[in-house]
């Protein structure tokens, strides 16, 4: 009896035909449509606890809510927090408070479209002080500029900070496309700007590119392409896809970097001048229509990640911890997820533990309990953690010890 039903379970196997489910396609974009993924859990009004894998046992606080899809912040000696948004406004936090009407002085921007979705191009994006803002007060920001014609392109605004509004505001640099944009200072006191954008692999244009600037939009001298004919100057690394993540490594010096691989293949670099970093010629990420980038998928021949990320966890702002209020996280990367395998509602903030090589030993997934999009994370001058949710009633949250 038993030989009879295991025959004729083979003979209905090899006779059926199995499929997965047939997964609609975005033709306009080339890219398979999300599931409706899982809804994000509404943010208390009180305090949230949570334990960790290092006994690092943390409060989460909601400091203010209310912000339109916000981008980056930036931290003022005085204590205030200034929020970029998509929507293209400069948003001001004092003492947990938001000031109900934007910053003025902002360059006017271009957006459209919803968070996180296909066509979606932001207004604000970064915003970084000058290392010298004590003296200068000077602001930059990075934002998609309107252009005549209907016409669109990314650019880096420098204003001065008055206490209220940012004034004397113009344009340092200008690229030729629009595109996501990360800009930090450097230990060297240039500035790195990310872009996105097509020929990541040709050096004599600007996308895919991260460039290396003085604090006035011109080229440095030392940079490490000047002077080579069919080289664009301003490029410090090439071979980049998504950047959303830009940050000075407090510790070793170096400019650090993350950005999206397509379906999985998200990566951190270490920037070194004049590398290139692959893309589209390497990947450890899918396609999305699923064969792999690359195959053999890896990055033979260029400079390879120091993490990556299979699946895909949507990386966006990235900090190093160099605080004393989380002692068992000081030097530990975090990195800010937008969703996990592609499926909307499974945002959350990752932990990664290095060696005293750079060399990651283990990583957490933290608050996915919330299922957010978290847009950015920074070390604030208290030696707390702060957050942004890309949410058109977006937060800044704020992680401390748990008493």
């Amino acid at each position: 009896m038993r030989n009879s039903v295991l025959a004729l379970g083979l003979a209905l196997t090899a006779g059926a035909t199995f499929a997965q489910q047939k997964v609609e396609w975005d033709t306009k974009f080339n890219i398979p449509v999300a599931p409706k993924g899982l809804k994000p859990v509404p943010l208390p009004d009180h305090p949230l606890v949570f334990d960790t894998a290092e006994g690092q046992n943390i409060r989460l606080v909601v400091l203010a809510r209310g912000l339109e899809f916000p981008w980056s912040m930036a931290f003022l000696p005085d204590g205030t927090i200034l929020v970029t948004e998509r929507s293209g406004h400069l948003r001001r936090i004092r003492n947990g408070v938001l000031d109900p009407k934007p910053v003025p002085g902002g360059p006017a921007a271009y957006w459209i479209g919803e968070s996180g979705m296909p066509g979606a191009t932001h207004g604000y994006m970064d915003i970084a002080l000058h290392p010298h803002f004590a003296e200068n007060h000077w602001i930059y920001l990075t934002y998609t500029k309107p252009l005549d014609g209907g016409k669109r392109t990314t650019a880096v605004a420098r204003g001065k900070w008055d206490g209220h509004a940012l004034v004397d505001v113009k344009d340092v640099f200008v690229l030729p496309e629009a595109g996501t944009s990360r800009i930090a200072f450097g230990s060297d006191g240039m500035l790195y700007l990310s872009t996105t954008g097509r020929d990541p692999q040709d050096p004599n244009t600007l996308g895919g590119k991260v460039l290396r600037l003085r604090d006035d939009g011109s080229v440095p001298p030392d940079n490490p392409f000047v002077g080579q004919a069919g080289h664009r100057p301003e490029v410090y690394t090439l071979g980049h896809r998504s950047i959303l993540g830009l940050t000075l490594n407090p510790i070793t010096g170096e400019m650090w970097q993350n950005e999206n691989g397509p379906n999985g293949g998200d990566e951190i670099n270490i920037l070194k001048p004049g590398r290139n970093y692959g893309w589209p010629l390497v990947s450890y990420g899918r396609t999305y229509q699923g064969p792999w980038q690359v195959s053999p998928p890896g990055h033979v021949g260029f400079e390879p990640p120091i993490v990556i990320w299979i699946p895909a966890i949507a990386v966006s702002g990235m900090t190093i911890y160099t605080g004393d209020k989380f002692p068992k996280w000081k030097g530990d990367v975090f990195v800010g997820s937008l969703r996990t395998g592609e499926i909307p509602g499974t945002g959350h903030l990752e932990r990664i533990l290095f060696n005293d090589k750079w060399e990651e030993l283990r990583r957490e997934a933290l608050l996915r309990e919330l299922r957010q999009r978290i847009r950015d994370v920074h070390q604030g001058p208290d030696g707390l953690l702060y957050l942004l949710t890309d949410d058109r009633d977006g937060a800044v949250l704020r992680i401390e010890p748990a008493e």
